[in-house]
């Protein structure tokens, strides 16, 4: 008989932690070997319409204000009550306000299994915040974390190493082109008309994709490297993918710069494959990261990358070999590897080979939903189940 398993993400924005949980969710679904529900604290976001069509409808909503409140518990109620009429074994949550939510609900409601996430090192989180997730992870069986560095920032905290799992991130290969034949600099095809962007053929690019939403993706650091790359290869062009409440700020921001034209806002797509298809490097400026679903789209995409030393980037990121890596904040060492970069389109494509390799052999889908559920069975089976 099929174990019952509900995933819990926070909402259907377009960020990275909601496109795993549904790349997740869809793949266990497919795979048939358990029974998947989907649920969410807040019943908004783009990747709604592409979860109901997957198959998840109705998907159970638990929408909070705050976790001081009684509508708190009026929510951690009625998530006890779907846990128990569905006969849930797994909760699986992705995030930090699912894991305090989804922990307490499902230890109330005596789930045999219950595992949560954790996608960053460092963040934005205050003190309390810090100390209410730690509860939560005493409730969990598992702690499942996308990158070695996060297992590490896990155990400084004061979490036991004997429930931290690292599963790495998939690659959505949906999201990514092949590129089966690339070709770098004024070699490329034709901008195709479809993207709808300024980018001319033969034009370098540069690529960042990061959401607006908050502070930690460091936009300003990326557009100031931009500038200094502008006064070496003049006709570079420098596409920002991405949305939210910070846009309109660094789109002035970038203006102040003197970029002018050369930044280009692209907005939120649900593919970023036409745009990695005409770039030449992609880049990642953040001052904290897990492990990035943007590095991982770069290489997929056979894209030489240029990230910060955060987070799980060393992981993905082999000094020379896929990329390189420079401090936080340090726009000038971002701008002279992306010159390096653009200045030697030989180098640059043997980079991306690579990369796409590493990708290949250890960051496919197959791969996380393997070591995903032989988890949820080894869980499942020492609980007793």
């Amino acid at each position: 008989m099929k174990a019952n398993v509900l995933q819990l993400v926070d909402s259907f924005n377009q960020g990275g932690s909601e496109r795993q949980a549904v790349q997740l969710a869809e793949m266990l679904r497919r795979d048939g070997t358990y029974r998947v529900f989907l649920g969410t604290l807040n019943k908004e976001g783009v990747l709604l319409d592409k979860v109901e069509k997957i198959g998840f409808h109705p998907v159970p909503h638990f929408p909070l204000t705050s976790f001081y409140d009684s509508n708190f518990v009026r929510q951690i109620k009625a998530c006890v009550r779907f846990i128990r009429e569905n006969d849930v074994r797994i909760v699986h949550t992705h995030d930090f306000y699912t894991n305090i939510f989804g922990m307490t609900a499902a230890f109330l409601a005596g789930v045999p299994v219950r595992i949560a996430s954790r996608r960053e090192t460092t963040g934005t989180r205050t003190p309390m915040q810090k100390r209410i997730e730690r509860s939560s992870y005493r409730l969990a069986h598992a702690i499942l974390a996308n990158a070695g560095a996060v297992r590490r920032q896990l155990i400084d905290e004061g979490v036991s190493d004997r429930k931290i799992e690292v599963v790495y991130n998939g690659v959505d290969w949906a999201r990514v082109s092949p590129r089966a034949d690339v070709k770098f600099g004024t070699d490329r095809e034709p901008v195709p008309k479809e993207l709808g962007l300024p980018i001319k053929t033969g034009q370098p690019v540069v690529t960042i994709v990061a959401n607006f939403r908050l502070d930690v993706k460091d936009h300003p650091t990326f557009l100031r490297a931009a500038r200094r790359v502008r006064e070496s290869v003049p006709g570079a062009a420098f596409v920002l993918a991405g949305e939210g409440g910070l846009l309109e700020p660094m789109r002035r921001y970038a203006a102040e710069l003197g970029l002018g034209e050369a930044a280009v806002f692209a907005g939120q797509r649900d593919s970023v494959a036409e745009i990695l298809d005409v770039s030449n490097v992609g880049v990642l400026s953040s001052k904290a990261e897990g492990l990035s679903n943007a590095i991982l789209e770069y290489m997929a995409a056979r894209l030489p990358v240029v990230a910060t030393d955060v987070g799980g980037a060393r992981e993905l990121v082999v000094e020379g070999e896929t990329g390189h890596l420079v401090e936080v904040g340090d726009d000038a060492a971002m701008a002279a590897r992306i010159i390096d970069l653009l200045n030697d389109p030989e180098k640059a494509r043997a980079m991306g080979e690579r990369g796409r390799q590493l990708i290949e052999t250890k960051f496919s889908c197959s791969e996380q939903l393997h070591k995903t559920s032989d988890l949820y069975n080894r869980l499942l089976t020492r609980n007793g189940e």
